[in-house]
């Protein structure tokens, strides 16, 4: 196991969409790494009992684990959490080392409406606030309140969508476009705090959001066709990427876009 102290105090990651997918895969790789873990996760009550298990997969590996089942873009259960891990911290000193942005929530609408209705600025507005610019104030808070210091590591997950366009993906796409935006911006100002920001861009994973874009059979069967390794990304490729650029001597890696995806990107 990891070592679980930096500089005198114990290490936690926050992951925003920690009952699946990346998120899930994320949670669990970096408990096993040395870890602890707050999580932030929307689930009804059939998904508790899964959330369940991931918090005893973490406590079995010896870690911490506190989850939240809230809306990570709602600003009063924002503080909320952010005031419940300056309660944890008061008891033992600890220090967020990585922010892990894995929010899958947006509408799949098209822009102009024909067979369907066009997207209402309601829903482009709720899908950049959800998918995007929470980002900015996860880390507003962790930053200003010292929860995150130096040697600290913001990751957010983008896709491939972020520069490509299919039917009904626009508002997730603008969505992606901007959540890249943001990571350079707070690559540029939180450099001189030593905290680094990246975006990663898995490759075509099947997870609980992406089965639900309309055709996404197709795109995962084209994936799997062009990918070198003959198969799609999964959510533990991604979150083995992850463990690895979090590690301390990382500090130059910044503001960029990373791809993890067995070279699907570079395929025509």
């Amino acid at each position: 196991m990891g070592n679980n102290k930096y500089m005198g105090k114990s290490l936690w990651a926050l992951i925003l969409g920690a009952s699946s997918g990346f998120g899930e895969a994320t949670a669990l790789e970096l408990a096993r790494l040395g870890y602890n873990i707050f999580g932030v996760h929307l689930d009804r009550r059939a998904g508790l009992k899964h959330v369940e298990e991931i918090t005893g997969q973490i406590r079995a590996a010896g870690r911490e684990a506190a989850f939240f089942n809230v809306n990570a873009a709602d600003a009063e259960k924002r503080k909320d959490v952010i005031a419940r891990i300056e309660e944890e911290f008061g008891k033992q000193p600890g220090t967020v080392r990585v922010l892990l942005h894995s929010v899958a929530f947006g509408t799949l609408t098209p822009y102009v409406g024909e067979e369907k209705e066009a997207v209402t600025q309601p829903q482009m507005d709720m899908t950049l606030d959800v998918m995007a610019h929470s980002l900015v104030y996860w880390t507003q808070d962790l930053v200003s309140r010292g929860l995150m210091e130096s040697g600290g590591r913001i990751y957010a997950m983008t896709s491939s969508g972020g520069t490509r366009v299919w039917a009904t993906y626009g508002p997730v796409s603008a969505a992606k476009a901007a959540l890249e935006s943001h990571i350079r911006q707070l690559a540029l100002e939180l450099a001189p705090k030593g905290i680094t920001a990246n975006a990663i861009r898995a490759g075509v994973t099947s997870t609980p959001s992406s089965r639900k874009i309309p055709g996404y059979e197709a795109i995962e069967a084209f994936a799997r066709e062009r990918n070198p390794h003959g198969r799609i990304t999964t959510p533990q490729d991604v979150a083995a990427a992850i463990g690895v650029l979090a590690q301390p001597n990382t500090y130059w890696i910044t503001g960029n876009v990373i791809g993890v995806d067995g070279g699907e990107d570079v395929v025509g």
